[in-house]
């Protein structure tokens, strides 16, 4: 499949995951949007300010960073194991992924739903600007890379393809989550 092709796919399929987070935010109410099923794990809320702001301040910053000129790394590392799985099977495994708490990785409670909305609709609007400067980048500065945590060195098109990659996984945790808010109400 050709790069301007699969860029064109995976907008598509990023733009209805967003349009199927936003249309859902009707089903709940504030008070439901921030409660928690216990003290260490986040509230619905919390998780799609994560989607957003994992997308804005990491995968899309990162992907930019890579076709920068002088952005990125060549050669520095490889992908992980875990890496070339993700990016071979197009998803994150359909497993739960707990990070310890802490003030730069935990969401803080969202303050209303319109919040929530434009946060995504800030990523959706990033995810077409990256998407169109990928287009047009030079193959050689496809080379270049940036370190993730767990998946090692990724390229811009590879963190590009990560947003939707991760709204379809913490799709479990939105089905545990409307589990948790109906069993509450």
């Amino acid at each position: 499949m050709d790069k301007n092709m699969n860029i064109t796919d995976i907008l598509v399929r990023f733009d209805e995951i967003t349009e199927q987070y936003v249309r859902e935010l009707d089903k709940y109410s504030m008070e439901e949007l921030r409660r928690k099923p216990a003290e260490n794990e986040w509230s619905l809320g919390q998780m799609y300010l994560h989607l957003a702001h994992s997308a804005l301040n990491m995968q899309l910053r990162l992907a930019e960073q890579c076709m920068a000129p002088g952005g990125g790394s060549e050669g520095a590392g490889e992908k992980t194991e875990a890496g070339r799985a993700v990016f071979e099977q197009g998803s994150f495994p359909p497993v739960r992924i707990q990070v310890p708490a802490s003030a730069q990785y935990t969401p803080p409670q969202p303050e209303s739903k319109e919040q929530l909305a434009a946060k995504l609709e800030e990523a959706r609007r990033r995810m077409h600007e990256i998407g169109a400067s990928l287009q047009g980048v030079a193959a050689d500065r496809l080379q270049r890379t940036a370190a993730h945590p767990a998946f090692g060195a990724l390229n811009a098109a590879e963190w590009f393809a990560m947003p939707e990659m991760h709204y379809r996984h913490h799709l479990l945790q939105k089905e545990r989550l409307d589990a948790f808010i109906h069993s509450a109400s």
